[in-house]
């Protein structure tokens, strides 16, 4: 074999595992089907925190996985109580308790909670240029949403880390521009 012939096998080699490997990370995490959204009965749809509620007819996508985890997953941080009346509806998934706004707390999208196997695990949030450690406690569910169960919102989305007011202090984003900021996180 001459060396052109052996650089042009490698280089064929490089291409088709980028191209593999862009399919692979591609199709990672797809829809897994939608629901259609009800109307919320009134005084149902708790909007704490600018929280959406279900539109009557209106079609949510919804998810069974989320982006794969690495050393800096980006995601979409939101905002959200944990507090009993806050807009996280009801007690957190993993210990059936609610907590504090005070303390530095998160739900995470179906996939990355990984069936409760995030439960009590704190993860990394870097944003704003700043870093925090936060416990999970909670799932952003993906799969399901407009019931009662979940406040009359629509599912999250797949790459949604929900925190509570500590996060977003300790992040150091000034309280007017609380809501949704892209960040990276991982496990601590």
């Amino acid at each position: 074999m001459t060396a052109s012939s052996l650089k042009a096998s490698v280089l064929l080699l490089c291409v088709l595992h980028l191209t593999y490997s862009s399919d692979v990370e591609a199709q990672s995490c797809r829809p897994s089907g939608k629901i259609e959204g009800r109307k919320p009965p009134p005084g149902q749809c708790n909007q704490e925190n600018d929280s959406d509620c279900c539109v009557q007819g209106k079609f949510y996508t919804t998810y069974t996985c989320s982006p794969p985890v690495s050393t800096n997953t980006r995601a979409v941080l939101t905002l959200n109580s944990f507090q009993k009346g806050g807009d996280g509806g009801g007690p957190s998934e993993c210990d059936n308790q609610y907590h504090s706004d005070d303390t530095p707390v998160v739900a995470l999208s179906t996939g990355w909670f990984n069936r409760r196997g995030r439960c009590h695990k704190q993860i990394k949030i870097n944003g704003n240029g700043q870093s925090v450690l936060a416990l999970v406690v909670d799932e952003c569910d993906s799969t399901m949403g407009c019931d009662g169960d979940h406040d009359y919102q629509p599912p999250c989305r797949n790459n949604i880390v929900d925190a509570s007011k500590a996060v977003w202090k300790a992040l150091g984003v000034p309280e007017n521009d609380w809501g949704e900021t892209d960040i990276k996180w991982t496990d601590a």
